[in-house]
């Protein structure tokens, strides 16, 4: 009995939901959506296939389902940079708030520090973003900075992964202030990030924690899902209800048409990687790192200033990992706790 309950109390949530999805589309004579052509000349449909394979991305990885979206919209489908962040933002709400409310009744290893030090410092990083960067930022750099950031970040972990057979650990040590104050410092970095392309503060976070602390992926994992999600209420909310440019757009659209996908797979992407060994979990993040960055340069082929722009983030992005890598919280064995 106690068992049914719990299943129960882990698919609430999702039944709630897509129980108000369904009247509402039903009383707003909604259905006709999916067929509908967008503004970008593709039909809403898309969106759901799109996120049946993002949300669960979202909700294995690291990558929240933004990074799957952003770049598959504005990349392949042609679809601006703003409305493509909307979208991220808003389905992410709903993906990603229901894989982190799976993993918290599930019960899955999360570091609460972490979480708590990097959610603090992204809730101010996303609303500075998105007041006072992303207005004046250029597509093309948004999308390679994105892609090709966490390229370099994929090589260095394998690199300390493969060649330096780097020993983790499930818990963060005891941190002094100034170390909280840096993690407070990636969260609001990574709030900018998600300001600009919808996803970015679980990736960049989880960047940071596993490079300089060594924090096991198995860990940093179920915790940055959780800090994304947080993260993207917060822009989804700001863009709808106080920059109000999401209602009635074609974010809002493939929003309604992506709900009842998201809310089911981004859940069965986190109990799938609650799964896995940590070294799986790795080895799937490398190859999500490397599609993106090729699929990038495929469509937007960089050259001129663009290209250059994305070597030297390329090769600052393996200069700060590599540092990250060498400081004193990585490169010897802490006791926790002290």
């Amino acid at each position: 009995m106690l068992g049914m309950f719990r299943k129960s109390a882990q698919i609430a949530p999702m039944v709630f939901m897509l129980t108000v999805w369904l009247i509402y589309m039903s009383a707003t004579q909604q259905w006709g959506l999916f067929l509908a052509q967008s503004e970008a000349g593709i039909q809403n449909w898309y969106m759901s296939v799109t996120m049946a394979f993002g949300s669960f991305i979202a909700g294995a990885t690291s990558e929240g389902g933004g990074a799957v979206a952003f770049p598959v919209m504005t990349l392949l489908f042609k679809v601006q940079s703003s409305v493509a962040r909307n979208f991220s933002l808003a389905i992410q709400s709903i993906g990603m708030t229901s894989a982190a409310y799976l993993i918290i009744v599930r019960r899955i290893p999360i570091e609460k520090t972490y979480l708590s030090l990097c959610s603090f410092g992204g809730g101010f990083g996303i609303v500075f973003g998105t007041y006072a960067i992303a207005p004046f930022v250029s597509p093309p750099y948004v999308k390679m900075l994105f892609v090709t950031l966490w390229l370099s970040f994929g090589v260095a972990l394998f690199y300390a992964n493969e060649f330096k057979q780097r020993k983790t650990q499930n818990q963060l040590p005891h941190l002094p202030k100034s170390e909280k104050a840096i993690l407070i410092g990636v969260g609001f970095l990574g709030g900018i990030i998600s300001a600009l392309t919808g996803s970015g503060i679980d990736i960049s976070s989880f960047a940071f924690v596993t490079t300089r602390y060594n924090l096991s992926e198995k860990v940093a994992t179920p915790t940055s899902v959780c800090i994304m999600a947080g993260n993207t209420v917060i822009g989804f909310l700001l863009h709808a209800f106080i920059l109000r440019d999401f209602f009635n757009t074609d974010a809002f659209h493939y929003w309604l048409v992506a709900i009842p996908v998201a809310m089911w797979a981004a859940p069965l992407g986190a109990f799938f990687i609650s799964q896995r060994t940590q070294r799986f979990v790795a080895y799937l993040l490398y190859v999500l790192l490397i599609l993106q960055f090729v699929g990038a340069c495929f469509i937007l082929k960089p050259t001129g200033a663009l290209l250059v722009f994305t070597v030297a983030v390329f090769v600052a992005g393996l200069g700060l990992f590599a540092s990250v890598r060498t400081s004193k919280w990585s490169s010897q064995d802490l006791s926790l706790g002290k």
